[in-house]
């Protein structure tokens, strides 16, 4: 054993030096696996008998002044502190450390307090690092952030300073029923003296290990009402620390309501979330939680939040617990629960479908804040309401969406948006609510905004407007996600705003001043690209960076697939801007990610129109359907022309498939066969025409294959095969490929025709505007010489269950009218 003699000046007027005598054990601590019994994780730890022989000696005053100095620890580091902020994931109990080792009887104190400087031991006191190191920690947070921006800063101005979290518990202040099952941080206490918590602490280190619970609870109690300029002296002080050690070995002897009120004093304190005795109190919690009320269960887990520490096994408990009394849930114990999952981000499906069901019960009488705190606990939760609650949530709020906050208001928006439900009275009241406020919103809940209309696809010019309006002065309060969406909103609504060279050109420079920012999230760097390629804008400088090197390898290590994107961007800078002489994708890498046939989903609309476009033209060879322009991922009939207004035959893909199948199947397409199969569905001049086509074909057909050269020896194959136009094709390119776009300009004499059978999703809501996507895809496609001929959805859909002649008649007017 060794003895420490430790003088102490206390302040608040003490002048006399008070010795301690501490004894600590040299021994090495036994391990216990992890898994076993409490019993077994719990050693009693005694040092009954064990004498402390102290020799005095003099000390100079000026070494051992009681003053609070975090550097003096920040060195000192024991295999327990390094193992204090386990988590109990696995729902086992305590942890392996010294708060956790308490069994069924009081454990005595075996820990030496110290404030001194010149005794550097590692014996020091668990609970003294972990607040020392705490602090010290805060403090070099406070300056790594001021030296390295991070995504979430906020600029202190009337709009954008405010705190989401304070914002999020609004809703507990219009029952007075959440009185019970959350903590009102606004609440005000009679502030306690300063010279009343120093006597406190004293009697601590008086009375010691007699402290009874009653008085240990009473003590946290009256501390956290001290000053809140006095709180980080209070919890550095070595007699706190005595205070807490005392909590812990008394730890079952606390009844329900008196470890709450030690809980609610910790949350007034600002005890750090990392404090390892936390572990000793939720495993307490968790044991005791089949004894408590459901109002005290959501309370502590309320509690928990406002101490901002993550407690996976009291919430399985918790909804453990819920899972079995889930119906008899009043209003205010059920939205106190849902904002309870949101914040803990746990995702229990099967409770939160019963959740729902409650959610319909309840949803007449939630007032606003509620509703905007169930869509966003849901929502945090992965979870979404299914459309008929969503219709049901429109019409509540449209009619009193003028008395809604802003922040219940986005919750909702947030709700619409990942459900892609549309409640077109819900949105024309936000057009009529949003403009004037836009300047009261801070950048968040405008981005949100806006994000939600892109989503919705629905475009209403006065909120755009003001958004595009208000921008510019308030963009460096963007960050890098923000601006991101910003661009990606006008973007996919094709929107200009009225002041749209100071709306895109603040935003550009803002990306230029946040390039760092947009290194360390390529996905926003891309996403603001594309949303200005959409709207025809390409910033030299900036896609140089997208397409290098250095920036490919950054997407490759991205959480999110960024080939796409890089391939879009490439061949819209290829087609759009031909005097561009940065750096460009490398030809294996469009290779890579361009798409095939098998990613074209045939709609039924497309094979209608497909299959009367071949009768109509004269067979397969005369019509193409693919993707024109591969990195729009979307799929369009081609059709060439010549000068005389005649189809051309260009698809040799379908007229060798033909001819195989013909070979395969050992059938001669004569001219009788034809007339068997195109009788009743073809007028006489109709199938003459066709008759003269096919003719026309095969003699085409008869005249390449004569002058096919023969290369080599044909017996140089095993199975004797000819070396056809096909097969060369075919090697020609694996060994060279070529651009996809090389073969897309136009051709002397020939009319190039894209077909495009559009759909409700290609345009804005109830509108008759082209998104963004399809907007640059048509552009694209008449600047490589294309006239686009489009068969709206207006107008293609319902004639899908007319008479045949009826689409032929309409298909040759869009076709021949095209010229």
């Amino acid at each position: 054993m060794t003895t420490v003699i430790i003088c102490r000046r206390f302040p608040g007027g003490v002048r006399r030096a008070v010795a301690f005598s501490a004894t600590t054990k040299c021994g090495a601590k036994k391990k216990i696996p992890h898994g076993k019994q409490k019993e077994a994780e719990s050693p009693e730890v005694s040092d009954t008998g064990a004498k402390a022989v102290a020799s005095t000696r003099l000390l100079s005053p000026l070494k051992y002044r009681a003053l609070y100095n975090p550097s003096a620890y920040t060195g000192t580091k024991t295999a327990s502190h390094r193992n204090a902020t386990r988590n109990c994931e696995d729902g086992e109990g305590p942890l392996e450390n010294e708060f956790s080792s308490i069994s069924t009887k009081q454990v005595q104190n075996t820990y030496g307090i110290t404030c001194s400087q010149s005794l550097p031991s590692t014996k020091n006191t668990l609970l003294d690092l972990e607040f020392h190191k705490t602090v010290s920690t805060e403090a070099s947070s406070v300056q790594a952030d001021a030296l390295e921006p991070t995504e979430d800063i906020w600029l202190d101005t009337d709009v954008e300073d405010f705190d989401p979290r304070i914002e999020s518990r609004m809703f507990q202040k219009h029952r007075p029923e959440y009185r019970s099952l959350s903590y009102d941080k606004s609440e005000t206490l009679q502030v306690l003296p300063v010279e009343e918590g120093n006597w406190i602490l004293h009697k601590v280190t008086w009375v010691g290990h007699r402290l009874i619970p009653g008085t240990i609870v009473e003590s946290f109690c009256k501390l956290s009402r001290l000053p809140v300029e006095q709180q980080p002296m209070v919890r550095s002080s070595a007699m706190f620390i005595k205070l807490c050690h005392y909590g812990v070995e008394n730890i079952q002897l606390f009844n329900t309501s008196e470890l709450i009120d030690i809980l609610k004093a910790f949350v007034r304190l600002a005890i750090p979330p990392n404090y390892s005795m936390l572990d000793v109190y939720e495993t307490e919690f968790c044991r005791q939680m089949w004894h408590m009320s459901l109002d005290q269960v959501l309370l502590v887990a309320d509690l928990w939040h406002c101490l901002k520490r993550r407690v996976p096994c009291y919430l399985s408990i918790l909804f453990s617990y819920v899972n079995l009394h889930w119906e008899n849930l009043t209003l205010p114990q059920l939205v106190q629960l849902i904002y309870i999952i949101g914040e803990g981000q746990n995702m229990p499906q099967d409770l939160m479908q019963k959740l729902e069901t409650l959610v319909w019960r309840y949803l007449d009488s939630f007032n606003l804040e509620e509703i905007g705190t169930v869509c966003l606990g849901f929502l945090k939760s992965n979870s979404i309401f299914p459309e008929y609650v969503m219709r049901k949530i429109g019409d509540k709020v449209s009619a009193q969406i003028v008395d809604m906050s802003t922040f219940a208001l986005v919750n909702v928006l947030k709700m619409f948006r990942h459900t892609r439900v549309s409640h077109l009275e819900f949105l024309k009241q936000l057009g009529k609510i949003i403009p004037p406020q836009i300047g009261t919103i801070n950048i968040s809940g405008v981005m949100h905004i806006t994000l939600t209309c892109s989503a919705l696809h629905y475009l209403d010019e006065g909120i755009m407007n003001a958004v595009a309006s208000s921008l510019p002065s308030r963009v460096m309060y963007c960050r890098s996600k923000d601006i991101a969406k910003f661009l990606w909103s006008f973007g996919i609504l094709n929107y200009e705003p009225p002041n749209a060279e100071r709306f895109y050109s603040s935003l550009i420079e803002e990306m230029q001043r946040r390039m760092r920012e947009f290194k360390k999230y390529p996905e926003h760097f891309l996403t603001c690209l594309l949303a200005l390629a959409f709207a025809g804008h390409f910033p030299a400088d900036l896609i140089d960076y997208a397409l290098s090197a250095e920036f490919i390898k950054k997407t490759r290590k991205s959480k999110f697939d960024l080939r796409k994107g890089l391939f879009c961007l490439d061949s819209s800078v290829e087609i759009e801007c031909p005097d561009y002489k940065g750096n460009r994708l490398p030809l294996q890498f469009q290779e890579e990610v361009n798409f095939t046939k098998k990613e074209i989903y045939i709609r039924q609309e497309m094979v209608e129109a497909l299959s009367l476009l071949e009768e109509m033209l004269g067979g397969p060879q005369y019509v193409k359907h693919h993707m024109i322009l591969p990195h729009t991922r979307t799929d369009d009939v081609e059709v060439h022309l010549g000068t005389d207004q005649k189809p051309l035959p260009f698809n040799l893909e379908a007229t060798t498939a033909a001819k195989g199948e013909r070979q395969n199947i050992g059938v001669i397409l004569t001219s009788n066969l034809m007339n068997k199969l195109l009788k009743g569905k073809s007028s006489g001049k109709s199938l003459v025409d066709n008759k003269t086509q096919i003719e026309t074909c095969s003699q085409k057909e008869a005249v390449e294959q004569k002058q096919v050269p023969t290369t080599g020896n044909h017996s140089a194959f095993s199975y004797k095969a000819p070396l056809t136009n096909t097969i060369l094709n075919l090697t020609k390119s694996k060994t060279a490929p070529k651009n996809h776009l090389s073969q897309l300009r136009p051709q002397p004499g020939v009319v190039k025709l894209a077909i495009q059978v559009s759909l409700i999703d290609d345009y804005c809501y109830a509108s008759k505007q082209l998104l963004g996507l399809h907007s640059l895809k048509r552009r694209q496609l008449e600047k490589l010489g294309y006239v686009v001929v489009e068969l709206p959805y207006w107008e293609w859909i319902p004639l899908l269950t007319q008479t045949r002649p009826k689409k032929l008649s309409y298909l040759y007017q869009k076709v021949y009218s095209a010229f």
